[in-house]
């Protein structure tokens, strides 16, 4: 796919080409080497500093950093639960509200974290977990981090 995407630069002069291939190909590895750093902050008010890669979604980062989230994440990241339920801070809102109908203690700053995909503009994201989760498992089943 990649190859396509330059097919229309055959216009262009060979030197051209090279350095607008060049140029891009150095922003898509920029892009894919970012990190981001993004704050948890648990029910007892602990900040919990992580360092992400731009691309990783809220509820895989806690999972690989080993944060406490009691079961959240219960559907494996396919919006049919609201357990990976969140608070962004005002700074970083956007628009993603699937699902939060379900989650208990809603706020307009609730997010599902499962839905939040890490790019460089949401360097610095706060969230707070919630006091409380709705977990569907009955009998005390944490999922496994997907």
């Amino acid at each position: 796919m990649l190859h396509t995407s330059f097919k229309y630069l055959e216009v262009l002069q060979p030197k051209t080409v090279v350095y607008l291939k060049s140029v891009f190909c150095l922003l898509l590895l920029s892009f894919l080497t970012s990190r981001v750093n993004v704050v948890y902050i648990d029910r007892s008010g602990e900040r919990i500093p992580v360092k992400a890669k731009v691309g990783d979604n809220v509820l895989y980062l806690a999972h690989k950093h080993g944060i406490d989230l009691e079961g959240e994440g219960a559907c494996e990241a396919s919006l049919a639960c609201s357990t990976c339920h969140v608070y962004v801070n005002s700074a970083h809102l956007d628009k993603e509200d699937d699902m939060l109908d379900m989650a208990p203690m809603l706020q307009e700053n609730s997010r599902l974290g499962c839905q939040i995909i890490l790019t460089p503009d949401l360097d610095g994201i706060e969230l707070t977990l919630p006091k409380v989760t709705r977990n569907f498992y009955v009998d005390g089943h944490v999922p496994k981090p997907h």
